[in-house]
């Protein structure tokens, strides 16, 4: 065989080498086109670059989306949720204890900002500890008014915060097709929290006083944690994504930004209610001994709400079912300021109570498919920490315009309009995600 002959060999090697990679890309880009032909297909198809690469790295067959080891995962976070969630959520009646006792000679508005602060700081952490949770670090969480804000605000609310944020993230770990469900029972813990610490407190505090009733809580809070510390556990393994604590660059992909802004202006408004509802029942007449419970009724009925999102999320999607809920949250926020009677105060905490628990077990649930599941502490815990700051100021400037204005009319108004204004950055996120205004997402 001549030289020229082994190079027209060669040549002709290459060139059959090159036209099967071409015509294997050919198959793999029909292949794309019919799946996102496919309704069932297209919005995973159609979601931001990052979160391609999810399912190539997690294959959705690895996720367990059940057993044992899962759902004790589930009832560590549920637990977790009790003792931080839960108990802030108990604000309302301390919140109507202080400005009757301790703190007597301070404004609503001032003593709104220890649990606005708490609220708060619930969620600041979570950027830390969420990078933390990203990079193995999993378990280390676990008389005048400046007294107060240090110790039940900062310190409880940092402390809240610690535990709250990681239990978010780990869900991720083990549920894909029940996601939804498991972070609806996790939310549930929170709901009970809210429902028996400001009944017990209240009852404590008669019984017992300020002092133990405070210990008594600190106990049960200790029992809380002990067993996530034995249950929690995290399945896939570490991962240092690029990008700093705060990833800027994840503020260049439109949805994720939109929908960032939408939980700011969610958290702005939407605890205004849950604080304000025991303080405004006694400016309406309602009994001291009748008024407290209105707080805990509120967080009994989120419970309901939290674990029917669960369900619905999985089949209709996140922001699907909690743009309208959220909605009539806004809704409710407007009408609470003119309910006159012990009845229809009930009514409005019920309802309110309901939409409120759709929306804090489930907004966290589209960032789980904006980017990869490695990454998802670091997301949520930038999207909880500006979502911090709508929580910081909202009930203080809510209590600011009680002062000014004598009533609770413009309150319910400034918090309705940011809560609404949330929802329709939702809808922009979902058409941003899916390229149109209807979808499963």
């Amino acid at each position: 065989m001549s030289p020229q002959d082994v190079h027209d060999n060669a040549n002709g090697s290459v060139k059959s080498e090159k036209q099967t990679m071409e015509s294997t890309s050919s198959d793999a880009n029909v292949n794309v086109e019919e799946r996102t032909a496919n309704g069932s297909d297209s919005i995973v198809e159609k979601k931001t670059t990052a979160a391609t690469a999810d399912d190539d790295e997690v294959p959705e067959f690895d996720f367990p989306d059940g057993g044992l080891r899962a759902w004790l995962v589930v009832l560590g976070t549920a637990l977790s949720s009790t003792a931080s969630f839960g108990y802030v959520n108990s604000w309302g009646v301390f919140q109507s204890y202080y400005e009757k006792t301790l703190l007597q000679d301070q404004s609503p508005s001032n003593i709104a900002w220890i649990g606005s602060i708490q609220y708060a700081l619930v969620f600041f952490p979570a950027l830390p500890i969420g990078r933390l949770f990203d990079l193995g670090y999993f378990k280390i969480p676990f008389l005048i008014y400046w007294q107060f804000m240090l110790c039940q605000g900062i310190l409880q609310g940092t402390a809240c915060g610690c535990v709250y944020g990681p239990t978010m993230g780990v869900i991720g770990h083990w549920f894909k097709k029940r996601r939804g469900r498991a972070m609806g029972l996790t939310a549930i813990g929170s709901s009970v929290g809210g429902t028996i610490f400001p009944i017990a407190s209240r009852r404590l505090i008669e019984e017992v006083g300020f002092p133990w009733t405070m210990r008594i809580l600190g106990f049960v809070l200790l029992f809380c944690l002990a067993v996530p510390n034995i249950t929690l556990a995290r399945r896939l393994p570490a991962k240092n994504i690029k990008g700093g604590l705060f990833n800027f660059a994840a503020f260049k992909d439109p949805p994720f930004t939109v929908y960032t802004i939408a939980g700011f202006f969610t958290f702005l408004g939407l605890y205004t209610v849950l604080t304000y509802i025991d303080v405004a029942a006694l400016s309406v007449g309602v009994s001291v001994d009748l008024s407290f419970y209105l707080v805990a009724i509120a967080n009994a009925s989120s419970g309901l709400g939290r674990l029917t999102a669960g369900i619905v999320v999985d089949r209709m999607g996140s922001i699907n079912f909690i743009a309208p809920t959220t909605f009539l949250a806004g809704i409710l926020t407007y009408a609470w300021p003119f309910a006159r009677s012990l009845g229809s105060l009930i009514a409005i905490a019920v309802i309110y109570g309901f939409m409120c628990g759709t929306f804090v077990s489930s907004f966290l649930i589209p960032l789980f498919e904006m980017g990869q599941i490695q990454d998802v502490g670091r997301r949520s815990g930038m999207v909880m920490s500006v979502a911090a700051f709508g929580g910081v100021v909202g009930p203080p400037i809510s209590g600011a315009i009680n002062n000014a204005t004598g009533g609770f009319e413009k309150v319910g108004f400034f918090a309705g309009s940011v809560i609404i204004l949330s929802v329709i950055l939702m809808l922009v996120t979902r058409h941003l995600v899916l390229g149109k205004l209807w979808g499963r997402f």
